[in-house]
């Protein structure tokens, strides 16, 4: 055997003898190096003599005694920490026996009064109107009167074309329509001496000069619509917003030329008031249009939560057929959007009220219990025992349910403290602001005890401490035990 391998199994049996390890497999003797004591040569060699039936006798002997011992000692302690568990279980039952007491709990009154019926879409709010303004005439962009984002009413100005070319335009169709004015007042004038003088002019030419008037009236009203329409153009270089509502990003600057029917300068839309498009399920689609015959349906548009109110509206359109794809119906409701809480592309809940239920029997929706047997709610008594009552819920809102069956307006139900509740059982009616109830932890740390108080008794964590060391020591003991019973174990073996 080589040297490597010596040293192998000296080290595994030296580290088997300090762990306590029971087994140990006898080796050659040759094999243990000279420096190992006799002692330890004899226990793992498989030269070692064999003991007899009286040594083997006696030693086992010794050994089921030590292990009595040991096995005793443990029983001891054991023992003693049963009566010690069994002395804090006893506390915590003490403490824990003040909870057979009534229940605390917080209760609200069964009411009566209208409830709104309501039908919830999801959609998008879209602007009034919106509008592109294109330059309508070519040149190039000598002023941009608006700034971004900015408000603007109708016919504010928002930029100027260059408009020295259908100025001068304007000015030509202006001289040629005066140029055929003063023609005509002459046409007329001859025509007038002819008729004076009977029979010296001939008929012939009388007839041509009054063709003469009329070609040149004719004339003049061309001449008129010509420099109408030269006017028009040259005001299409001043261009103006044709709606009330807000100017997005600027899409052309000063400077640029411009053509008729470019991308645009500038998106205008109006969001006062504005628009918002949503679906409701087909199924819902009679309910709609019972409310909209019987009158004005209300509207109301929610915030980001989906619960609070941001506008109310009115519902303007119902669209004429149905997606057969999703199985919904297209709807339009207006706002007027005062705060502008509304803007276009943003998604919208909304809530259009179809009716309202009238003297409905309503609780608060979180005395609402469900169980096997379907909904419930407990109800305290005058005797303040709580009493499962079936319920048949009806319309429900965020906060309250309709109960169609089952309650009466005056009693009181339970809406929090269902931890302990069951049937029958005594209750006490506690304030929100009560530390009794569960569900109303007080808020911070515990204030510190009285000075007479901490010199009387130690405080609760020192006995926590006290426990948790004492505890630690019994394992600690236990596993020392365990540890000698192992060593002592292997050493008899060993002999």
């Amino acid at each position: 055997m080589s040297t490597i391998s010596k040293l192998t199994v000296t080290i595994g049996l030296a580290a088997s003898l300090a762990g306590g390890l029971v087994y140990l497999k006898p080796v050659p003797g040759d094999w243990l190096p000279a420096w190992m004591p006799d002692a330890v040569r004899t226990a793992v060699s498989q030269d070692a003599p064999v003991a007899t039936a009286a040594e083997g006798d006696s030693a086992g002997q010794g050994g089921e005694r030590r292990g009595e011992g040991r096995r005793g000692r443990r029983r001891a302690e054991g023992g003693e920490g049963a009566s010690n568990n069994g002395g804090s279980g006893g506390r915590r039952g003490r403490r824990g026996g003040a909870g057979d007491g009534p229940v605390p709990v917080l209760v609200a009154d069964v009411a009566r009064k209208d409830v709104p019926v309501m039908l919830e879409g999801v959609g998008t709010a879209r602007p009034l109107k919106t509008v592109t303004v294109r330059p309508q005439v070519d040149g190039t962009i000598q002023h941009i009167a608006f700034a971004e984002g900015q408000d603007v009413r109708e016919g504010d100005l928002l930029a100027e074309i260059d408009p020295a070319t259908y100025r001068a335009l304007r000015d030509q169709a202006a001289a040629k329509a005066t140029l055929t004015e003063k023609q005509l007042e002459n046409a007329r004038l001859d025509l007038t001496r002819y008729q004076k003088i009977p029979g010296v002019v001939a008929d012939k030419t009388v007839d041509t000069q009054r063709a003469q008037v009329a070609q040149l009236e004719a004339q003049l009203k061309a001449d008129t619509a010509a420099l109408a329409n030269a006017e028009t153009v040259l005001g299409y270089t001043r261009i103006t917003s044709p709606i009330s509502g807000r100017v997005g990003m600027r899409l052309v600057d000063e400077g640029n030329l411009v053509r008729s029917g470019d991308a645009g300068l500038v998106v205008i839309t109006q969001i006062q008031p504005i628009a918002v498009l949503f679906t409701l399920p087909q199924q819902r689609l009679a309910e709609v249009n019972r409310a909209l015959a019987a009158g004005e349906v209300q509207v109301e548009a929610l915030g980001t939560d989906g619960r609070k109110v941001v506008d109310k509206g009115v519902l303007k359109v119902v669209d004429n057929q149905i997606d057969q794809q999703t199985g919904t119906v297209k709807m339009k409701a207006d706002f007027p959007n005062a705060e502008r809480q509304l803007w276009p592309g943003q998604f919208a809940n909304v809530r259009v009220r179809v009716d309202t239920e009238k003297d409905a029997i309503v609780i608060p929706l979180s005395a609402v219990q469900r169980g096997p047997n379907g909904t419930f709610a407990y109800v305290v008594g005058e005797d303040t025992s709580a009493r499962i009552t079936p319920v048949t819920l009806g319309t429900m809102t965020e906060s309250e349910a309709v109960v169609t069956a089952g309650l009466e307006a005056g009693q009181k139900v339970v809406t929090s403290g269902f931890g302990r509740l069951s049937d029958g059982a005594k209750v006490t009616v506690s304030t929100p602001a009560d530390p009794a109830v569960p569900s109303a932890p007080p808020a911070g740390p515990a204030s510190p005890p009285a000075a007479a108080n901490s010199d009387a008794a130690p405080s609760a964590a020192v006995q926590r401490d006290g426990d948790q060391r004492r505890g630690n020591g019994r394992r600690s003991s236990n596993a020392r035990a365990d540890r000698d019973s192992t060593t002592a174990d292997a050493r008899g073996a060993v002999r």
